[in-house]
């Protein structure tokens, strides 16, 4: 069984610590909105789902954590709330998704109630818990569906490669494209899973190959560079990731290294599908090249568990994600449907249900 990701009992919530997996299980526990976004930032939590559901259940926590008289002052602490969290991280649209939702939600209450009282403040309270109960609900029950309907594209015996971590520890339910990999096992599809180690911070060594293992799959882990060559040699019929924010015509952004996968993959003539929930598709955004990519620090890049692998004083890039064009995408998994083609019209149409 994998830990629970996300505990809530007010006033904190318990996050787990992915930081020390696979070596230790621990939580750090967020009591407002700054502290909620601070682990998010830090890499306490990833995985665009699971960082939805933790914006959803900072909202609850800023309200009891610093408590208002007014109504006026309740909106504009959330709104405060909603600025720092989407600032944690700028590319998985799922935070912003979940942010926006929630204060949606606190203005609708607000604007219904008429004069402030503390009842009223607390009953806004347990409504905001109601509502991030309830995206992380809907997170569980995409992942489920989403299995379902990528384990049925895949044919018996495949070998399947995954790259990052789009497993359960990236969301609340049973994962996106590791939820693929551990459904279709289920029905007796897997022949191998390959899980690429993901540098620089690892979530495919320490996380995905994890996983995998508690859950039974015949799996094994390799490093970034030795994905073309075991396409080549190694029989893999499928790559199947996750995604952290999908424009309008299809592209796709996921960890940085999704994109070399996606070109691989086309050369040798393997099925390329993105495993993602519809709060990760952003209309507003016509192509890929409208997606902000997150650069995160070169100490990611340089150090190991601390440790300096690279020249003292060197200079690293780390962009944190890049973006594969809908062309290289076979078909895009959502819980509402297999988006296949991938096309501005398909991506609408599943949108529409």
């Amino acid at each position: 069984m994998i830990p629970p990701r996300l505990v809530y009992k007010a006033p904190s919530l318990k996050i787990l610590d992915q930081r020390l997996l696979p070596h230790r299980v621990a939580y750090l526990s967020a009591r407002d909105a700054a502290q909620t976004a601070k682990a998010i930032k830090d890499m306490v939590l990833r995985g665009a789902p699971l960082i939805g559901c933790a914006a959803a259940w900072g909202f609850p926590l800023e309200l009891r954590a610093h408590p208002k008289t007014s109504w006026k002052h309740t909106l504009r602490l959330l709104s405060n709330a909603s600025r720092v969290i989407k600032a944690s991280r700028p590319t998985a649209l799922a935070l912003f998704y979940a942010a926006d939702r929630m204060l949606e939600k606190a203005s609708a209450f607000i604007a219904g109630r008429g004069k402030f009282s503390k009842k009223l403040y607390a009953g806004l309270i347990r409504e905001l818990e109601r509502e991030a109960a309830r995206i992380t609900a809907e997170d569980r029950k995409a992942c489920a569906r989403m299995g379902e309907l990528g384990a049925a594209l895949l044919k018996k015996n495949s070998v399947v490669l995954t790259h990052c971590n789009a497993g359960a520890l990236a969301t609340m339910g049973i994962g996106t494209a590791v939820g693929v990999i551990t459904e279709a096992h289920a029905r007796g599809k897997i022949k191998r899973a390959y899980s690429s180690e993901t540098r620089p911070y690892l979530q495919g060594a320490r996380l995905t190959i994890w996983e995998l293992q508690r859950g039974g799959v015949p799996s094994q882990l390799i490093t970034d560079n030795m994905a073309g060559h075991l396409m080549k040699t190694a029989g893999i019929n499928a790559v199947i990731v996750g995604a952290d924010r999908i424009a309008a015509n299809g592209d796709t952004a996921n960890k940085i290294g999704t994109y070399a996968l996606a070109v691989l993959a086309r050369y040798h003539g393997i099925p390329f599908f993105v495993a993602a929930p519809t709060p990760t598709i952003d209309l507003s955004l016509r192509t890929g090249g409208e997606i902000i990519i997150e650069e995160r620090s070169s100490d990611e890049v340089t150090f190991i568990n601390g440790r300096l692998v690279a020249p003292k004083g060197v200079t690293a890039r780390h962009p944190g994600f890049d973006v594969t064009p809908a062309a290289l995408i076979t078909a895009i998994i959502t819980e509402k449907g297999v988006i296949k083609p991938v096309s501005r019209l398909t991506v609408l149409k599943n949108l529409r249900g």
